[in-house]
C-alpha cells in the first residue's frame, strides 16, 4: 500500500511542537524580559552547545571551549568524547556558520529538525510493514512521545509518585543523541527494503537492470546509503551505533534461525552493510585508541560479566517475544512471515545491549541504552508488534481500524503534551537564571572581538548554571565549569584544583565543604571531587556512596592545597574576569587579596568585574 505522507508530516510536526517546549516555556515565563537565549532539555546539552560553539567560531575538532585550549603543533590536544563523536556537531555548527547564527539558535533549531526527521524515519518505517499510514503515523507519536515511559522514566513516575518527572523526550537531547536518531531508523528502514520486503517488484517486474558484481544497481545503492547512515552514527553516538550493530546481528539471528526465504540473498546483503561499516570503525577505532586518561575517568567503564535482565525495554522486550511466539502457536501469525522476524530481532535487541558484558566483559554506563536508544527500539518493537496483530488486512473492519489508529494517535499525542508539562517544569528556574545572564555574556563575546587572546583570558564565574552555559555564549575560557571534566585537555587532578581555587575564591573553608558533602545535598561538590559515578547509583552498577572518612580526607586535602596556595605560582590560572549576581555579590575577600578590581558593569541582572593581578 502506498504510504500517505501527509499523516507523516502530522507526527513530525507534533514531535518538533514536543521539542520546541521547552523554548516556548522559557519565553511564556520570561514575557518581554527574555534575551533570547536557548532552554536546554538536558543539564548536559550546555557541554554540547559550548563545542557546538567553538566550531561555529572555526576552532579545531580538538578544542576545548571551557579550558580554552586547542590542538595545534605546540600543543597537541588528546581526543575526547566530542572530538570522537564529531559528526553530529558538525552537522548543525556547519550549515549554522553558513547562514550566521550562533549557537543558541542553532541548537534550538537542530532539535527541532531532528525530531521531524526521526518522526518521519519512524513513520516510513511503520508504513512500510503495516501498510498503514494512520497507524504508521499513530506508532511514530507512540514510540518517540512515548519513549520516557519505555524506559520507565519521565512524568509517570510523578505521576505514579513513585519518582520524579525527568528527563524530558530523552531522545531529544541536542545533539545526540537527536541528530543520530533519524539515521539509525533510516537505516532500520532502508534494511527492510533489502531483506526485510517482499520482492515482488524483482519477481514479477521481470525487468533488465544494470548490475556490478552480480549485485543491481538499485540494491548497491540502497547498502551503500545503509552503510552512511551507519558511519553516521558511529561518529555521532556510541550508544546508537553499538544498538545498530546489535541489532544487525540479532536481525542475522532470526533470519537464520527461522529460515526464512531468500536467506543467502539476506545473509549477501547483511554481510555487504557489514564489511562497509567495519571499514567506518577502523577510523574510529584509531580515533578511540587516541582518548585521554580523564575520558575513560568520566565514562565510568566497568569490568563485569554480570547480566542485566530486568530493565523496562527488556521486559517490553520479553512481552513481544512471548506475543509473537504465542500468536504462532495460534496460528494467527508465521514465524516465516518477514515481518514477524523483523519484529522479533527489535524486540531482542534491549536482551543484547543490557548484557553484552556477559561476552565482552565489559559495562559503559547502561543507563544511557535505557534512556537514549534501548527504550525507543523497544517501543518500535511493540509498536510493530500491535500493528501486525490489530491493523493489517483487508477491508474488512477497515474503518474499525482507522478510527482505533486515531483514537492512538491522538492519545500518544496527548501524552506528548503531559510529558512536556511535568518534566519541563523541572527546568524552568534554570533556563530562566541561564537567560536572565545572557546580556554579560554578550558582553564578554564583545569585548573578545577586540581581543586576540580572548580564549586565554579566564572568567570566575560564581554563578554555578550560568558559568556551564557561558563557552556557548563567549570565547572566553573558565576557572571552573561543572562539565569542563569532559573535555580532555587536562587531568582529574587539575580539574580538581580548579575546582580548589573556586571554592577559595567563593570564601567556602574545609570545614563547609565536608559539612555541605556530608548533609547529601552538594552534588556540585561531590560530581567535582569524587566524579559522577560517586553522585548517583544510575551510572556505575558497581556504585559505592561516599564515606564520611572519604569527605573528611578530601577536605584535608583542600585544606593542604590553600596553605600553600598563591595565583603567582606558576600552573595556577590567572584570573581576568569575575561576574556575581549584581543583587547577591558574594563575599570577595579573596579575590581581593591577590587581584585589583574595578568598581564593575551592571548588564541586566549581573555585574563583571575586571581584574588585575597585584
Amino acid at each position: 500500500m502506498k504510504l500517505r505522507w501527509r499523516y507523516g508530516l502530522i507526527a513530525g510536526i507534533f514531535l518538533a511542537i514536543f521539542s520546541l517546549y521547552p523554548q516556548m516555556k522559557m519565553v511564556y515565563l520570561r514575557g518581554d524580559d527574555w534575551n533570547g537565549h536557548y532552554a536546554y532539555n538536558d543539564i548536559d546539552e550546555v557541554a554540547y552547545a559550548a563545542y557546538v560553539r567553538a566550531l561555529i567560531d572555526g576552532r579545531p575538532r580538538k578544542s576545548d571551549p571551557y579550558t580554552g585550549k586547542d590542538d595545534s603543533t605546540a600543543t597537541p590536544q588528546e581526543e575526547s568524547l566530542f572530538s570522537i563523536q564529531f559528526v553530529a556537531p558538525y552537522t548543525v555548527a556547519l550549515p549554522a556558520r553558513l547562514i550566521g547564527i550562533g549557537a543558541p539558535w542553532a541548537m534550538t533549531l537542530a532539535g527541532a529538525i531532528a525530531a521531524f526527521l526521526t518522526a518521519l524515519a519512524v513513520f516510513w518505517l511503520i508504513g512500510m510493514i503495516t501498510g498503514n499510514s494512520i497507524f504508521a503515523m499513530s506508532g511514530s507519536l507512540i514510540v518517540l512521545a512515548g519513549g520516557a515511559i519505555f524506559a520507565g522514566e519521565g512524568a509517570i513516575g510523578e505521576i505514579s509518585g513513585m519518582g520524579y518527572a525527568y528527563p524530558y523526550f530523552p531522545g531529544f537531547r541536542r545533539y545526540i543523541p537527536a541528530l543520530a536518531f533519524p539515521a539509525f531508523f533510516a537505516l532500520v528502514g532502508i534494511v527492510w527494503r533489502l531483506v526485510g520486503q517482499e520482492r515482488v517488484d524483482e519477481l514479477e517486474l521481470n525487468t533488465k537492470r544494470h548490475s556490478v558484481a552480480g549485485i543491481d544497481t538499485r540494491v548497491l545503492a540502497l547498502i551503500c546509503v545503509a552503510v552512511i547512515a551507519f558511519s553516521y552514527t558511529v561518529f555521532s553516538y556510541f550508544y546508537v551505533w553499538t544498538t545498530a550493530a546489535a541489532w544487525f546481528g540479532c536481525l542475522g539471528i532470526c533470519l537464520i534461525v527461522l529460515r526464512s526465504n531468500w536467506l543467502f540473498t539476506d545473509i549477501k546483503r547483511l554481510l555487504l552493510i557489514g564489511a562497509g561499516s567495519l571499514i567506518a570503525l577502523i577510523p574510529y577505532a584509531y580515533l578511540l585508541s587516541q582518548r585521554s586518561q580523564t575520558m575513560d575517568n568520566v565514562q565510568l567503564l566497568v569490568r563485569t560479566r554480570q547480566p542485566d535482565l530486568l530493565r523496562v525495554p527488556e521486559l517490553i522486550g520479553y512481552f513481544v517475544i512471548v506475543l509473537i511466539l504465542l500468536s504462532a502457536t495460534l496460528r494467527v501469525v508465521s514465524l516465516q512471515d518477514r515481518r514477524i522476524v523483523f519484529t522479533l530481532s527489535l524486540a531482542l535487541v534491549p536482551l543484547a545491549i543490557f548484557n553484552q558484558q556477559v561476552i565482552t566483559g565489559q559495562a559503559l554506563q547502561p543507563i544511557h541504552y535505557q534512556v537514549f536508544i534501548g527504550n525507543y527500539v523497544a517501543g518500535l518493537a511493540l509498536v510493530l508488534c500491535v500493528g501486525l496483530l490489530c491493523f493489517t488486512g483487508g477491508e474488512i473492519r477497515a474503518r474499525l481500524r482507522t478510527a482505533a489508529a486515531m483514537t492512538l494517535g491522538i492519545v500518544a499525542a496527548v501524552w506528548g503534551f503531559v510529558e512536556c508539562h511535568y518534566t519541563v517544569r523541572i527546568l524552568d528556574e534554570v533556563n530562566v537564571i541561564r537567560d536572565a545572564a545572557l546580556p554579560v555574556a554578550k558582553r564578554l563575546d564583545e569585548i573578545a572581538r577586540t581581543d586576540r587572546a580572548a580564549k586565554e583570558k579566564v572568567v570566575l564565574h560564581f554563578g554555578v548554571a550560568e558559568g556551564d552555559d557561558l563557552p556557548t555564549l563567549a570565547p572566553q575560557s573558565l576557572l571552573w565549569a561543572r562539565h569542563q571534566h569532559v573535555f580532555a585537555s587536562e587531568t582529574w587532578q587539575q580539574h580538581k584544583e580548579r575546582y580548589y581555587q573556586f571554592l577559595y575564591y567563593s570564601g567556602i573553608t574545609p570545614g563547609q565543604l565536608a559539612e555541605s558533602m556530608k548533609r547529601g545535598g552538594d552534588f556540585v561538590s561531590i560530581i567535582a571531587l569524587f566524579g559522577w559515578g560517586r553522585h548517583t547509583d544510575r551510572l556505575n552498577s558497581e556504585y559505592q556512596p561516599l564515606t564520611f572518612a572519604e569527605i573528611d580526607a578530601e577536605a584535608d586535602l583542600f585544606g593542604e592545597y590553600l596553605r600553600t596556595f598563591d595565583p603567582r605560582r606558576g600552573g595556577v590560572k590567572k584570573l581576568d574576569y569575575a561576574i556575581a549576581r549584581a543583587d547577591a555579590v558574594p563575599d570577595l575577600s579573596n579575590v581581593d587579596l591577590w587581584y585589583e578590581r574595578d568598581s564593575g558593569e551592571i548588564y541586566g541582572e549581573y555585574i563583571l568585574y575586571t581584574l588585575r593581578l597585584k
